[in-house]
């Protein structure tokens, strides 16, 4: 597969949340302390896609408590710093500066769209500021002060696929949200399905602020694939699989996702409305491992019954791996952290074990493939160890450190 170098360009995602100026900032410092090691978190507490930053925000600051409870960091306790973005790309750049540059944090665990990361990252990059970013995303970006907690379409798309075409059959239609994540998304998709003899019919992309779905449901009754796959994102696109089910498709053409969960959407839908869509993620609630079971229960203690979601995961790893590295570099020196990355981190979450690729910055990780089945996701298959191939195709931080590109693949 050929790559190519690609600039990212905001101005979809940013129209299509609805971003406007002039939002008074907000945010929330936890304990002082003097000899505290700041870290500053930039989520969306609020805003259109405070359905992911939530819990998210939760999981870093139960990360932070959890580090603070065993003696802190060399031996310094964390001060989590929780900037609400509000579902802004112009708070987003404005807390990144401020994090670097007012608040002086050691790092900036943030970002949940590609909007926001693309906003952040350049920011970080200038003031010399570590960034780690939580969430699951399209892959590809190469640069060496970013570290990237969650999974990538080579991981969860090239899974899911096969699986899916096994079970149903080889013609697909996709339906994206309309910005870099699901244009990229797309693509793998186009990729794995063409790689596994079979044919992507149709890829339609709507705007995160769409939510009359009539139009696509009919072209796809017309069309009659074998599946769709769903690259739909977030609170608006949940109308979708309402209509879907009141158009009496449920159980007629089934639905495949790798997005499907992240923001919780088995728990708002019925069971009659997600029962049977497959998904593939790092990090589901059910995973039957000891340390999972015991992260639930804390997080459930603290937070109450809400399912935790593979972002929230995503999150609270990022903050393990970025302690990891402290420890191991002896130092919270932005440079010395990622030099101590670089030298080759393993550790085990409760998503499974993970690992930092020195020459991409992304992790080695577990990927589950889930039916939703009456709001809980049932593991049918775990692929242990996967590794982030996509970046490391194109991408060699040791050969070329000053790297800062994002690179997508061309069919």
């Amino acid at each position: 597969m050929a790559i190519s170098r690609r600039s990212f360009i905001q101005g979809s995602a940013v129209s299509a949340l609805g971003l406007a100026a002039g939002v008074a900032p907000k945010f929330t410092l936890a304990a002082d302390s003097k000899d505290a090691i700041k870290v500053a978190s930039i989520l969306d507490l609020s805003g259109g896609l405070d359905i992911y930053g939530k819990p998210m925000s939760n999981a870093i600051n139960l990360a932070a408590d959890e580090i603070n409870a065993a003696g802190g960091l060399l031996g310094r306790p964390l001060q989590i710093i929780n900037y609400d973005a509000q579902s802004n790309m112009q708070l987003y750049a404005q807390y990144a500066q401020q994090a670097a540059l007012k608040d002086k944090v050691a790092v900036v665990h943030g970002g949940i769209t590609s909007a926001s990361r693309e906003v952040i990252r350049p920011v970080l990059d200038r003031f010399r500021s570590l960034y780690f970013y939580p969430a699951q995303y399209e892959g590809g970006v190469c640069d060496r002060n970013y570290f990237s907690s969650g999974s990538t379409p080579a991981q969860t798309v090239e899974k899911l696929v096969p699986y899916a075409m096994k079970k149903w059959g080889k013609k697909v239609y996709v339906l994206a949200a309309d910005y870099n994540y699901g244009q990229i998304v797309s693509s793998w998709v186009k990729k794995s399905v063409r790689d596994n003899g079979g044919e992507v019919m149709t890829v339609e992309f709507f705007p995160l602020d769409v939510t009359d779905f009539g139009a696509a449901i009919s072209k796809i009754q017309s069309a009659k694939p074998d599946m769709v796959w769903s690259a739909l994102v977030g609170g608006a696109h949940i109308s979708f699989y309402r209509q879907w089910h009141a158009a009496g498709m449920s159980g007629k053409i089934p639905i495949a996702s790798t997005v499907f969960g992240g923001g919780n959407e088995h728990i708002i839908l019925s069971p009659e409305e997600s029962n049977g869509i497959l998904v593939a993620a790092n990090y589901m609630q059910e995973i039957p491992s000891a340390e999972n079971k015991a992260f639930v229960d804390k997080f459930h203690a603290r937070y109450g019954e809400m399912y935790i979601s593979d972002l929230a995961m995503g999150a609270y790893q990022g903050m393990l791996i970025w302690a990891e590295g402290v420890r191991k570099a002896g130092d919270i020196d932005r440079m010395k952290v990622i030099e101590a990355l670089e030298s080759g981190v393993t550790l085990t979450s409760p998503s499974g074990q993970l690992s930092v690729d020195p020459t991409t910055h992304h992790c080695s990780l577990d990927v589950h493939i889930a039916e939703v089945e009456n709001h809980q996701m049932k593991i049918l298959e775990t692929f242990t160890n996967q590794a982030p191939v996509d970046t490391a195709m194109v991408c060699d931080l040791k050969k070329n450190p000053r790297d800062t590109k994002q690179y997508q693949i061309e069919l």
